[in-house]
């Protein structure tokens, strides 16, 4: 029953299965220029659409003269949020959103895609013209006349928390969106108040703009048939944009809207959300009956793509006379920009990332969200786990030395043991699995720390600081949605699966079709994933939280088992056996304890066609269904930086980086790495160079390239990255996720090794970003005051 042109059922897992440095099938396309974007995409007799954005931080909207744009040729409607309205659209509210201490919810106003009675930030859009081009458009939206009353902004949170301070929504009470508190603050307060030791630090975790490679963009059509819309945009997860957009802003059904995402081209959090242009496209194409097409501009997507970060903490942490940490306190604000989106980064991620791999009994968290005149702020790589682990390591460093004990020392007394997990964390949070003081060691030799002091003397010879910087780190992993699974056997030989998380970048196709063939033993090339169907998906909680591989993974795996049982009672009614006498393995159905056996593409073909089939037998080995994905998992790691500052000119680089980590079961060793080698860049930029400055009226300081400083290859050294898994027990494959640890180890070990290098100067804090004008006066400032 074999067919010998077709690849061999137990093809591959060997090489093609779980942990196989599978070279990413999604890069030829890629690397080619041939990925399908959103701005690829034309539909016949589309228009297109142009933004009118707000000039002013503040102000009042008293009239919107439309005249002049459309008298330009080409130019077919101009609308602003009256007309929204009129249709009947209604707005959004926060993706994620976290209740008041006292369990009142948070004051959250709905945004509706265009304002109608207030202008609350430079780039929010107040209106939008569609032409036949996209030029006629672009070129009407500028003759577009605003009348606006400006008003006072507040632009930092500092100034929008001040008494009297201007109020970004008038039912907002002193802009404090949410006032959140974690934990027993008393008895906190106590373990401070008899602690041998303590130390407190305010730190600042800088506003940093997502930058993607391909910005936003959305393409909307209306069929009047059958009342239904069509968009596609780039997004994390079709499914969660759809119920968003359906139910909220166009008010109908979710039925009525399908939404397509192909390439994205980068999001770190930012495309999750749904953002007012893809309403509006929608409202447009149904008001035009023609679909309409919008793609934003660099300049675009520094206005009003959601930012990353900003906040401020005054983090303390008690010890008693050995050095055992007692407690950790964190009080401070996060800055929401004039919309909420979301409050989890300074909220609920601190509390619960913040202790990390340490053995602290008590935690209090206090925390308030505020408006401002500024972009919002959404997710952003991590999404408050990196700022969680900088706040403890930055403690930490600052502990050894208030104390006099080695920061190297004082780390390992304090790392949570491998015999005390699972361990109950005071963030609520269970650890399952883990060998924290293992993987700190391995990174100290991957490092080569014993031979810091020589490349530190030789640097000091060339007139450089070298410091040596080391981070333990956890993340706790997003929590738990329902996810989808489907595995589909084709007519052409190949196997569509499909699933509701979202590859941005990440190369789900390659690793979740490794998922599949570790299971089923089926050819890898054979294997084609959909996940930017709304059409094709019955569930789906999008990618985020570095979940993907536990969502989809788990969900793949469930699947592959009811594949399997179908196999089993299909095998075995061709080799005439009983159910119970069929095993599965590599590929293949076998009767036990005999050679008969049928591959599993073989038997796919041999049903197709079986018009005798039973009717009892299933007609196909296809599965779907729909399960509650793993509860969070706690990737965890040790990051050692070195850097060498020029004292003369401030500039810092970083000379040396060397990382082991624990991602449980590793189900491509090379994607693994690459997202790995990606996120300490990520923290490298944020801790050296990304900054977002608003001055006091609003007016975005750092709106381009020319003052936004992102990091090249010529900034990073080569990496040494190592591995030491313990698998999580918490889902069937043993992973934990990867996307966002290189991050989160890079803030804490960069900033460590900075800090390290200037101690000889007496300094001893500096915050994000360390530029090389902030070095350069901290060490003018040291100099002076000795």
């Amino acid at each position: 029953m074999t067919d010998p042109a077709m690849p061999q059922d137990s093809a591959s897992a060997g090489h093609y299965g779980i942990g196989a440095a599978v070279p990413r099938t999604e890069d030829e396309v890629l690397l080619r220029g041939l990925g399908r974007y959103t701005d690829d995409i034309d539909l016949p007799g589309q228009a297109f659409a142009a933004m009118v954005r707000s000039p002013f931080g503040h102000a009042r909207i008293l009239g919107i003269d439309s005249a002049a744009a459309l008298a330009v040729p080409g130019v077919l409607a101009v609308y602003d949020g009256r007309d929204l309205i009129d249709a009947g659209l209604g707005g959004v509210v926060p993706m994620a959103g976290v209740p008041n201490y006292d369990g009142t919810p948070m004051h959250a106003p709905t945004r509706l895609p265009l304002p109608i009675d207030r202008a609350r930030f430079v780039g929010e859009v107040l209106a939008f013209v569609v032409a036949e081009t996209d030029t006629a458009a672009r070129e009407a939206a500028e003759l577009v006349a605003l009348d606006l009353d400006p008003l006072p902004a507040a632009a930092t949170a500092d100034a929008a928390l001040a008494p009297g301070a201007v109020l970004v929504h008038d039912t907002v009470a002193g802009n404090v969106a949410v006032d959140y508190r974690w934990g027993d603050a008393d008895a906190v307060a106590e373990a401070f108040a008899t602690a041998a030791h303590a130390v407190r630090l305010e730190l600042e975790s800088n506003r940093v703009v997502a930058n993607p490679l391909e910005p936003r963009a959305a393409l909307g059509d209306y069929d009047p048939a059958s009342g239904r819309w069509t968009l596609h945009t780039p997004s994390q997860g079709v499914f969660s944009i759809r119920s968003v957009l359906a139910r909220e802003v166009l008010k109908v059904p979710v039925e009525r809207l399908r939404v397509l995402t192909d390439k994205v081209g980068g999001s770190f959090g930012m495309k999750i959300a749904v953002f007012p242009e893809q309403a509006m496209v929608l409202f447009a194409a149904r008001a035009l009956k023609r679909p309409v097409k919008w793609r934003d501009d660099r300049s675009g997507a520094f206005l009003a793509d959601h930012h990353g970060r900003d906040s401020a903490m005054t983090a303390e942490l008690a010890l008693d006379a050995e050095g055992r940490f007692l407690a950790v306190r964190l009080t401070g604000w996060g800055n929401l920009g004039a919309w909420p989106v979301a409050a989890l980064p300074f909220t609920v991620n601190a509390v619960k990332n913040v202790v990390g791999v340490y053995g602290t009994p008590l935690l209090h968290v206090a925390t308030r969200g505020v408006y401002t005149n500024t972009v919002p702020v959404g997710a952003y790589r991590g999404a408050g786990r990196p700022e969680g682990n900088y706040y403890m390591e930055r403690l930490i460093d600052a502990a050894a030395m208030a104390t006099g004990i080695d920061r190297l020392a004082l780390r390992r007394l304090n790392h949570i043991p491998p015999d005390a997990v699972p361990y109950a964390a005071p963030s609520g949070m269970r650890y399952d699995s883990g060998d924290y003081p293992a993987v700190f060691g391995d990174a100290l030799r991957l490092g080569d720390c014993a031979g810091f002091p020589e490349r530190r003397r030789e640097s000091t010879a060339r007139g450089r600081l070298r410091g040596l910087g080391i981070a333990s780190f956890l993340e706790v992993t997003a929590p738990s949605v329902k996810e989808m699974g489907g595995i589909r056997f084709e007519r052409d030989g190949t196997v569509t699966i499909t699933t509701g998380t979202l590859d941005y970048g990440q190369g789900h196709g390659t690793t979740f079709a490794q998922v599949v063939v570790e299971r089923l033993g089926i050819p890898f090339d054979c294997v084609r994933l959909v996940q930017g169907d709304s059409d094709q998906l019955v569930a789906g909680g999008g990618s985020g939280g570095s979940r993907s591989i536990m969502g989809s993974g788990t969900a793949f795996f469930r699947a592959a088992d009811e594949v399997i049982e179908h196999g089993r009672r299909l095998a075995a009614h061709y080799l005439e056996a009983a159910v119970a006498d069929i095993e599965f393995g590599r590929g293949r159905f076998t009767i036990v304890g005999t050679d008969r056996s049928i591959g599993i593409m073989d038997l796919v073909r041999q049903i197709r066609d079986d018009a005798a089939l039973p009717e009892d037998l299933p007609r196909a080995l296809d599965a779907t269904l729909v399960t509650d994905s793993p509860p969070s998992a706690f990737p965890n790691g040790a990051h050692v930086a070195e850097v060498e500052i020029d004292p003369e000119t401030g500039e810092t680089q970083v000379v040396r980086y060397a990382m082991v980590n624990d991602f449980g079961t590793v189900v491509n060793p090379l994607i693994v790495q690459g997202q790995s080698h990606g996120g300490v860049v990520q923290g490298i930029g944020q801790a050296l160079m990304e900054r977002t400055i608003y001055d006091s009226h609003g007016q975005l300081v750092t709106g381009s390239f020319l003052d936004y400083a992102l990091p090249r290859a010529a900034d990073v050294p080569s990496f040494a990255y190592a591995e030491r898994p313990v698998p999580a027990t918490t889902n069937p494959l043993g992973v934990k996720g990867c996307g966002e640890a290189g991050c989160t180890g890079a803030l804490p070990a960069v900033m460590s090794a900075v800090l390290d290098a200037l101690a000889p100067l007496g300094i001893r804090h500096i915050d994000m970003p360390v530029t090389p004008e902030k070095v350069w006066r901290a060490i003018r400032d040291a100099a002076s005051s000795t």
